[in-house]
């Protein structure tokens, strides 16, 4: 028999990496299991919100992300015609986090920091190239079966957890549904470091520009500016990143007489999906393998992070004896909802406000904006609502607060 984990962590992108680190500090034992052959360098995700910076104090994440972050205090919503319309002050929640503001750190980077920290802890680290290729439970515990360069591994341990992508081998060796959709358009990310704060004085660090024709998003991250536009459905993926391409969107933005410096430039499908269970006997789902969504919110990651706080918390609890294993079944319950109306109904909302066409619910969502920019009370609801606070709140891992 192979040498029996505590847990077995399959995929070690950040929410991966979190639930490995989380386990590990606790004195648990930990294989973490990554199918590529190395770290992976990935701009798709940049935002923490700020009840996620809350909730990663106690592990040391916060501090590690303050250093290489970079704070967004406040938040645009324009118009890509009319300019400005609204800006959301975060300062509204001073109350209610110690972290009234975004922070714009790209993914990687606390994923490296991940890495470091597994890399201190005895028996703990990253196994690359090791690819997942059948898993089996009884009642005792999970067997995991790896390809790897040395050949096949076989892992045993008492719970696993899938956090293996969108794409999740664990949720279909398990026989987890995915349902949702695909959006029709593809989603073009690129990074320069053309200094738009020069070129475009009234703006913030995160921007979230309507348009009927082409929406985009304005970001900024300590290395560069992060840019998202769709594409449209007709265009295949190899002409949306050539330069010309690029070039076009980026001028359209902000036309300047020079071609803009291209720093990263990525293409990827959008889908919007949640997980039909959470949970198959031993096996757990969290991160992009139990929900997935588009961009428009920063949320994904976020709720991903959420799961493996959540999971892990719960699972020490039972493997040192401290909780009922009955315990494991509030995961579900507290973080599939969250998916289904905080992560994903959200960010389907704000692509509707961001693409839509007729002109009468356009100039009505304008107006809602300028409402919420305009209103302090109103402004407050929307940035408990927007930085995940709210849903955190409703799902039970945040206290309710007094008064």
């Amino acid at each position: 028999m192979p040498r029996a984990h505590d847990v077995i962590v399959v995929g070690a992108g950040p929410v991966g990496a979190l639930c490995a680190y989380l386990l590990a500090r606790r004195g648990l034992s930990v294989a973490l299991l990554e199918r590529e052959p190395a770290r992976v360098i990935d701009y798709r995700a940049s935002t923490f919100h700020p009840p996620t910076l809350d909730l990663l104090e106690d592990c040391g994440a916060t501090a590690a992300l303050l250093a290489m972050g970079l704070k967004a205090p406040v938040m645009q919503y324009r118009d890509r015609r009319l300019g400005k319309i609204a800006e959301i002050d975060f300062a509204v929640l001073k109350d209610d986090t110690a972290h009234p503001y975004r922070l714009q750190c790209e993914q990687f980077k606390l994923t490296e920091w991940l890495y470091a920290e597994l890399a201190r802890i005895p028996g703990a680290g990253v196994a690359f190239s090791h690819e997942v290729a059948d898993v089996r439970q009884d009642e005792a515990g999970v067997e995991v079966a790896a390809s790897t360069p040395s050949g096949p591994r076989l892992l045993r341990g008492r719970y696993a957890i899938a956090a293996d992508g969108g794409r999740s081998t664990v949720r279909r060796q398990i026989g987890i549904a995915f349902d949702g959709y695909t959006h029709p358009e593809q989603f073009l990310v690129a990074g320069t470091r053309h200094d738009f704060h020069a070129a475009m004085p009234d703006i913030c660090s995160v921007n979230y520009t309507a348009d009927p024709e082409e929406w985009f998003l304005l970001l900024e991250i300590p290395d560069m500016w992060r840019i998202v536009v769709p594409v449209a459905p007709g265009i295949e993926a190899e002409d949306a990143v050539a330069d010309s391409y690029l070039q076009s969107c980026l001028q359209n933005i902000c036309p300047r007489a020079e071609p803009y410096p291209l720093l990263v430039k990525a293409i990827y499908r959008v889908h919007q999906r949640v997980a039909a269970t959470y949970r198959a006997g031993r096996v757990f789902l969290a991160g992009d393998a139990a929900h997935v969504n588009n961009p428009l919110g920063g949320v994904g990651l976020n709720g991903g992070l959420h799961d493996a706080l959540n999971l892990t918390r719960r699972l020490a609890a039972v493997i040192e004896g401290k909780s009922d294993p009955r315990a494991l079944d509030g995961y579900e319950a507290q973080r599939r909802p969250a998916a289904v109306v905080a992560i994903n109904s959200m960010t389907e909302r704000n692509k509707k406000l961001l693409e839509e066409r007729d002109p009468e619910i356009r100039r009505r969502n304008l107006e809602r904006w300028r409402a919420i920019g305009a209103d302090r009370k109103l402004m407050y609801a929307h940035a408990l609502e927007t930085s995940m606070i709210a849903s955190l709140r409703a799902t039970g891992m945040l206290p309710r607060k007094q008064g």
